[in-house]
């Protein structure tokens, strides 16, 4: 069955798919987010052209076919187009196949756990630990990451004393049953990190994220070495060969993929499965409440080496303005600390119309 027909809906920072196969038959999916604007325009330029036409069936090959096409531009933007591509190829399956996505990956519908993902860093030590209190005795949120350092900071803080400030205050506010875990967003040198890591583990935080430039491995290397904690990474990157390297040299402890960023399911399912021959824990990046994170939940209730917790962004309208109203319902409902996948077709969730019929809309379609 032939893709006939590829639709986008696009704002600034998010842009869905909606594929069309001869027989009528459609699927949902979405760009990674950000400057989606410029994304829906490779999607068009770039992807479309080489998958009209095309057999829905083999979404790996689909990939492969525009890389080689589109050798020349191997990078974040092409895949951020593709990540549209796959996702709704994986809706489009689900739907046809009467199966939630879960499912045909080797998984199943139910319950996953939640760590609670603070973005904020202009917010006080006590704004946050009231904050990720609040969601710990309404929602039963028992774990939580917060902010350190500044984001590509070079070693400055956001201000000073902030973060030995925070993981203090992070650890004498929180019931000691709280799992603590930090980012810092690529903010120091191994040094600074190693230091930053011994105010961490004398605080009780397991779980330290990103903690020198992604593009420096062997800083981030000497982190790992040297600490107790975990050490955390990958989200940025998108190249199998990249991955391959950094779980052969242990770069980190735990290994941390984007759907969005890698290009989809298909290519973030290679990734766990690079991950787990290495015999490394895969726990997804997913920071904001779009179709990111819904396919997150899929991806990680599927594979066989996945976290114990999904992240889960605990930002609002303040923080995340473009990510209300995209869909109709709750997926995103808070149950005694965990959300669920329902047993529903492809993804499960609904695109709200009322923002379709709002954004930029865009097709290429094969021309009878």
């Amino acid at each position: 069955m032939k893709i006939t027909k590829l639709e986008t809906f696009t704002k600034s920072y998010v842009s869905f798919v909606k594929v069309t196969i001869e027989d009528g038959s459609v699927g949902f999916g979405q760009m990674s987010t950000y400057h989606a604007n410029i994304t829906n325009q490779i999607f068009h330029k770039q992807v479309a052209p080489w998958i009209l036409g095309k057999s829905y069936y083999d979404f790996d090959d689909l990939a492969d076919f525009v890389f080689e096409r589109e050798h020349k531009f191997p990078g974040s933007y092409l895949l951020r187009a593709l990540a549209g591509l796959d996702t709704a190829l994986w809706d489009l399956k689900g739907k046809i196949e009467s199966k939630p996505v879960v499912s045909l990956i080797g998984g199943f519908p139910g319950n996953l756990r939640i760590y609670g993902s603070s973005m904020k860093r202009d917010i006080t030590p006590d704004d946050e630990a009231n904050r990720f209190n609040k969601l710990f005795n309404e929602k039963g949120v028992n774990a939580f990451k917060f902010r350190v350092g500044s984001e590509c900071g070079r070693g400055v803080d956001q201000w000073e004393g902030r973060t030995a400030d925070i993981v203090k205050t992070i650890n004498s506010s929180l019931d000691k049953s709280v799992i603590k875990m930090v980012d810092a967003n690529s903010c120091y040198n191994s040094d600074q990190a190693i230091e930053i890591g011994k105010l961490l583990e004398d605080n009780n935080v397991t779980h330290f994220e990103e903690p020198c430039p992604y593009w420096k491995p062997e800083e981030t290397k000497k982190v790992t070495d040297s600490l107790k904690i975990d050490v955390t990474g990958g989200e940025q990157d998108c190249d199998l060969r990249i991955w391959r390297d950094m779980v052969k040299r242990k770069i980190v402890n735990i290994f941390q993929p984007d759907v969005m960023y890698l290009g989809g399911l298909t290519k973030a399912l290679k990734v766990a499965k690079i991950i787990e021959k290495g015999g490394f824990i895969c726990t997804p990046h997913t920071a904001n409440l779009s179709l990111v994170t819904i396919c997150t939940m899929h991806f990680l209730k599927a594979i066989n080496n996945a976290g114990p917790y999904l992240e889960f962004s605990i930002e609002g309208e303040d923080y995340y303005p473009w990510q209300q109203n995209l869909f109709l319902g709750d997926p995103f409902k808070i149950s005694n600390g965990m959300v669920k996948i329902e047993d529903t077709p492809g993804w499960g969730v609904d695109i709200n119309p009322h923002w379709l019929n709002k954004s930029e809309y865009k097709k290429s379609e094969i021309k009878n």
